[in-house]
Parts: C-alpha cells; sequence; structure tokens
C-alpha cells in the first residue's frame, strides 16, 4: 500500500510540474526573453566595435573570404526564435516534470514528519523549502546571468560552483531539519525551529565565505539595469515555478491520500467481521 501510494504522489508530482512548467515557460518568455535579446544585442554590438577597431589580417579579397568563412563557423545551429520558444519551452518542462518528481518524494518522505501538517500544508513548506534551497540560497551567492555575458572560457568553472552551491545547500537544509526534530523534545518547536534555522544560516554563510566569488561572471560595461531586469526575471520564473507546483500539487496529493484513507477506513470493517463470517 505504502509503495502504490509513493508511486501515485510521484506520478502527481510530475504532473504538477508539468503544469508548474507552463507557467514558467509562459513567464520567462514574456518577462525573460526582452532582457536575453537585450543582451545578445549588446555582445552583437561590442564584437562589431571590436571588428571595426581591429586591424584586419588579411588584406583584399582574402580577407573578404575569410571574414566569410568565420562567419558561417560563427553561424548559430539553431536560430534565436526556435531556442526562444520551442526550445525554451522543452527546457522549462523537463525541468518543471523532473524537479516536480523529485519534490513529490521529499513530500512523501516529510508527510507526518514534520509537524503535523496536512497533505497541502506540506505541499507548501515542501515547495518553499525547495525554491529557497535549490534556487534562493545558491542564488544569492551566484546570481544568474543572462547568456553572451561573462568569460566563455569560465563557463565550466561557473557550473561547477554554482552546482556545488545547490548541493551544498540541500544537505545543510535537510540537516537543519534533522537538527530541529532532536531539539524538539528539550526546546519545544518554536525553539528549536529558530535554533535550526540560525545554525543553517550561520553555516550557509561560512559556505559563502569560503567559496569563490564569480569575478568574471559579467564584463566591465554591461548595463546594469539589463543585468537587474535579467537577474528579477529569473526569480520570477522560479518563484512561479515552485508556487504553482505547490498549489497543484497540495491538491492532487491531498484527494490521493483523502482517497486511499476512505479506502483504508471501508476495508477495516470488513476485516474485523469476517471470522465471524465463519
Amino acid at each position: 500500500m505504502y509503495a502504490s501510494t509513493v508511486r501515485g504522489l510521484l506520478v502527481r508530482g510530475m504532473l504538477a510540474g508539468l503544469i508548474a512548467g507552463l507557467f514558467a515557460f509562459a513567464v520567462a518568455y514574456v518577462v525573460g526573453e526582452p532582457p536575453v535579446r537585450g543582451s545578445i544585442a549588446v555582445e552583437e554590438a561590442q564584437a562589431a566595435k571590436d571588428a571595426a577597431g581591429a586591424p584586419s589580417a588579411h588584406a583584399g579579397h582574402g580577407g573578404d573570404a575569410a571574414s566569410g568563412e568565420a562567419a558561417e563557423e560563427e553561424e548559430e545551429l539553431v536560430s534565436r526564435p526556435v531556442q526562444s520558444t520551442f526550445g525554451l519551452a522543452t527546457g522549462v518542462l523537463v525541468y518543471g516534470v523532473a524537479l516536480g518528481g523529485i519534490a513529490s518524494l521529499a513530500f512523501s518522505f516529510a508527510l507526518g514528519r514534520v509537524g503535523g501538517f496536512s497533505p497541502r500544508a506540506t505541499a507548501a513548506l515542501t515547495g518553499a523549502g525547495a525554491f529557497a534551497l535549490v534556487y534562493l540560497v545558491p542564488f544569492l551567492k551566484y546570481p544568474a546571468t543572462p547568456p553572451a555575458v561573462g568569460n566563455p572560457d569560465t563557463i565550466e568553472q561557473r557550473t561547477t560552483l554554482f552546482f556545488l552551491m545547490i548541493l551544498l545547500s540541500v544537505l545543510l537544509g535537510v540537516g537543519a531539519i534533522i537538527l530541529g526534530r532532536r531539539l524538539a523534545p528539550r526546546l519545544g518547536n518554536w525553539n528549536a525551529t529558530l535554533a535550526a534555522a540560525g545554525g543553517f544560516i550561520v553555516a550557509t554563510a561560512l559556505a559563502f565565505a569560503v567559496l569563490p566569488d564569480n569575478s568574471d561572471a559579467v564584463q566591465p560595461g554591461f548595463p546594469a539595469a539589463l543585468l537587474w531586469e535579467f537577474r528579477v526575471a529569473s526569480l520570477a520564473v522560479q518563484l512561479v515555478l515552485w508556487a504553482v507546483f505547490a498549489i497543484v500539487f497540495g491538491v492532487l496529493a491531498q484527494r490521493l491520500l483523502a482517497a486511499r484513507a476512505e479506502g483504508t477506513e471501508a476495508t477495516a470493517p470488513a476485516q474485523q467481521e469476517a471470522p465471524a463470517l465463519g
């Protein structure tokens, strides 16, 4: 029975993630695409300025041929209209489904173990915790930057640091939950929660101090307003994704668990009366 319930929650979590991904895609397209296009325009303008100021290595027709070959090499395999529509939708939806499934498993573990909350309240706490640990805390250390910004040679290093911060954030969050549960019998739920939250903040601050900064994440001279718009849009996409997931999954989980509880209650009297029938 427990395995089938977890499986049912997993399917509903992935469905909720898909629905949340649709909303997140709408926000990403409407709010996030303008600063992305702006950052690409800034990069193209800077590249044109650098090309105009740099002397040509080949003169005459040879230089024109070399320029044409370079342009062909730099031609995008996927056009920007496709990237901003189908590509963006695919990425956001896959991301939503994957995280929805993982969050549903976290919900299955947390239900009944972290306070006496209802399934909807537990789903809301799961969504809020996932947003904070998976995105907000890493974002505070390594804020999002638009594409075509920063040194391309350091992309691998920046990606590694960002995922390392996600891993540390999740581990510290799990550790804070365990600490709060162990302190609750002695300090009470409220004081234990405050102590666990304080420990998480201190440990996160230490991680921020130890991990290196992204000194080359943004090139000098990049418009600050455009960077701010992109980061706000990135934050809005994640906020909408997790808020919609928490609402939809809370409703679906509540219905599933209520139906399973009714089925269990209906089966119990029949099992008790079965010996008397013999």
